[in-house]
């Protein structure tokens, strides 16, 4: 069962739904941004006037192992990309609908342009996590970026991606570091995103025990597996789900990030030149949380805007 959080002050009468994928990304200030608290957060900093004015449902869930959501010991791209289907049509919000994913959570939206683009009205990649083994990327590009990691990190995506099975263990023995998000290394946030997670609240702490309350096997760990894994499809080999224009593809990164590199979202974007591609200029991966960012993103995916 997949567990769902809806926004409290929208009603369900309006018109558009967008539906968030979970937000993963270990922080060392408060907790996992997984969960659908992230996409709350997220949604806090959207103007009621914009919410309104677009007449916009949001839908944020827990996936497959998070929060109070089952664990799926066969989870994959396809089965979280399915997932949202069902929650959409469990909760009758009609033929289409708009999705938005961050961090790893662009992996279910990679997945939904695969599986039920037909089910789309529109879609948002926010600073997308990649996976340096996708077949569309150049060896010398996808190694170029690989090394840009820190050491720990090379070694904690390889395990993940080579022998899975071992990467719980990895990330929990005491004679390796394990990966760097894991560990909570702030040195892996850019000067902007420390100065994002300054103003955030210690409050929201109590969260991590709610994401994790499954335990980290099938919570972060399946996710490292799921999203380093070898996936059943290449991305780069998409083709536009609106060939009439009728709905748009977006995705945003910031070119300070330190946990996914840059240059292999630019050659994505040459390889799908319909995805409409915002580079933010001295920004990091936490830019969805700067101020102004949610209205932005919401309005661009809603509208079409460019």
């Amino acid at each position: 069962m997949v567990s769902q959080k809806i926004m409290p002050s929208i009603r369900f009468s309006l018109s558009m739904v967008l539906i968030l994928a979970d937000m993963i990304l270990l922080l060392q200030i408060f907790y996992l941004r997984y969960l659908s608290f992230m996409s709350i957060l997220w949604c806090g900093g959207i103007y009621q006037e914009v919410i309104e004015d677009l007449g916009v449902y949001i839908v944020s869930y827990d996936r497959a192992g998070y929060g109070e959501s089952d664990p799926n010991p066969n989870r994959t791209v396809k089965s979280d990309a399915l997932d949202i289907e069902e929650l959409a049509d469990q909760l009758g919000v009609g033929s289409k609908f708009y999705v938005i994913g961050y961090s790893m959570g662009g992996h279910p939206i990679w997945g939904c342009l695969k599986y039920i683009p037909h089910r789309l009205a529109g879609a948002g990649l926010l600073a997308p996590a990649v996976n340096y083994w996708w077949p569309g990327f150049p060896a010398n590009l996808s190694k170029e970026a690989y090394y840009q990691q820190l050491p720990q990190d090379q070694w904690a995506v390889r395990v993940a991606h080579y022998i899975p099975w071992l990467t719980y263990w990895w990330n929990t023995q005491k004679w390796f570091p394990p990966s760097a998000v894991i560990a909570h290394r702030m040195d892996i946030f850019s000067r902007r995103d420390v100065e994002v997670l300054s103003k955030w609240s210690p409050e929201e702490n109590n969260y991590l025990a709610l994401a994790r309350q499954q335990g980290e096997y099938e919570s972060l760990h399946r996710d490292m597996m799921v999203g380093f894994g070898t996936w059943e499809f290449d991305p780069l080999d998409l083709k536009n789900p609106f060939p009439n224009n009728e709905g748009s593809v977006h995705l945003w990164h910031g070119d300070e990030d330190r946990l996914v590199p840059v240059i292999l979202q630019r050659y994505i974007v040459q390889r799908l030149p319909w995805i409409h591609y915002h580079e933010l200029s001295g920004a990091g991966h936490m830019f969805p949380f700067a101020d102004g960012m949610s209205d932005t993103i919401v309005k661009a995916v809603l509208t079409g805007d460019k």
